[in-house]
């Protein structure tokens, strides 16, 4: 774990560090801020959470309860 201060005066360290396959977590006052890992690590990662999603329509047709019960309430007569 570096402080945000170490991986500025040694980013390289950092860099090659990630490259090397270890993720790198940077902390900023003490908590967790940003994690540095390599290119191919995180195009891995990106590609799996995209196959993993289910299309808008799946999510929509995925609702609970099947058919939505539409109120029995008739418009009411409107004169201009």
């Amino acid at each position: 774990m570096w402080t945000v201060q170490d991986a500025k005066n040694k980013f390289s360290a950092l860099v090659e560090a990630a490259l090397a396959g270890t993720p790198q977590e940077v902390t900023r006052r003490g908590r967790p801020a940003v994690v540095v890992l390599s290119s191919e690590e995180y195009h891995r990662l990106l590609a799996g959470a995209v196959s993993a999603r289910e299309s808008f329509s799946e999510h929509l047709l995925a609702f609970p309860g099947g058919e939505i019960e539409r109120a029995g309430a008739r418009p009411r007569d409107v004169s201009f």
